[in-house]
């Protein structure tokens, strides 16, 4: 079957008008060839039934894709999928529309900077599992996974070695006062695609806030860790290089606030940062701090 092309924003009302071999017609031959069209057909089918229409809930882009998300007209089901620059499918995920309104429109009682220098591109971010994987585990369900970018893009050259990384070896700094209670150092930063399932944080600081507020900054550089258990740091002070360190694909910082230092029983808390704007995937951010 050969390919063919479809504008992005037309995705919704394709899908929802059943025109599904359309649709199949614009995925990758990667993609064709891992889902027969009549699997797709009878997935996509019962997925789509009884819904009126879908309309786009977010768009970003990164690593020279376009990311699309749309919600249906009850906000029960929704559809990401991910074009190329020539509008060719590479990636479509199905699945229910689940949000937690409970902790969704809980905030943390203490305001947080970004604990970085520069300017990052929020690759997980969000109160909903599609811009945010994290979403689904409540110890980690409103954490940020950040990266650096430039023209798009998180390395250059090679994706084979830490150093082509820009976010590697760049500060991380101190989200807000407070005393450094848990750390982790000298664990290896893996070559990006190996991952260390056993210490999933890997080199990591932990910072006890006011109100029993934890910040959580892993994935730490190997031996960059500047602080120790015990010491008073000051928001904006820098605690460790960002790494490759744990169970990551690639080096990021992992960034969240849990109302408990336990970090597999913790519940995770959503952000409330300094300048009142909460960051989603897609975003550019920076650390508003000015001392």
């Amino acid at each position: 079957m050969s390919i063919s092309f479809i504008k992005p924003e037309q995705f919704g009302q394709l899908f929802q008008s059943e025109n599904f071999e359309e649709i199949y017609r614009c995925m990758s031959a990667g993609f064709q060839q891992s889902l027969p069209l009549e699997q797709f057909i009878t997935v996509a089918s019962s997925f789509n039934e009884g819904v009126q229409s879908y309309q786009i809930e977010f768009k970003s882009s990164s690593q020279n894709l376009h990311h699309y998300i749309w919600v249906d007209d009850q906000r029960e089901r929704g559809i990401a999928v991910s074009f190329d620059k020539s509008n060719q499918i590479q990636s479509l995920l199905i699945k229910p529309y689940i949000t937690y309104p409970d902790t969704d429109n809980q905030l943390t009682k203490n305001a947080y900077s970004m604990p970085i220098s520069g300017e990052w591109f929020v690759f997980w971010g969000g109160a909903n599992e599609f811009i945010n994987y994290h979403y689904a585990y409540e110890h980690m369900r409103y954490a940020y996974d950040l990266v650096k970018v430039r023209d798009g893009m998180s390395f250059q050259n090679t994706p084979t070695l830490c150093e082509n990384f820009y976010a590697f070896n760049e500060e991380i700094l101190a989200p807000a006062d407070g005393k450094v209670i848990q750390l982790i150092d000298g664990l290896v930063d893996y070559t990006p695609g190996e991952m260390d399932a056993v210490n999933a944080a890997g080199n990591y600081v932990v910072i006890e806030h006011a109100n029993k507020e934890y910040s959580l900054l892993a994935h730490l550089k190997k031996d960059s860790i500047q602080v120790k258990i015990g010491e008073l740091v000051k928001e904006g002070q820098c605690i460790g290089k960002c790494g490759n360190s744990g169970n990551t694909s690639e080096p990021h910082l992992h960034f969240q606030v849990m109302d408990s230092p336990d970090l597999n029983n913790a519940k995770s808390l959503r952000i409330q940062f300094k300048d009142g704007v909460e960051p989603i995937q897609g975003d550019m951010v920076s650390n508003i701090f000015r001392g």
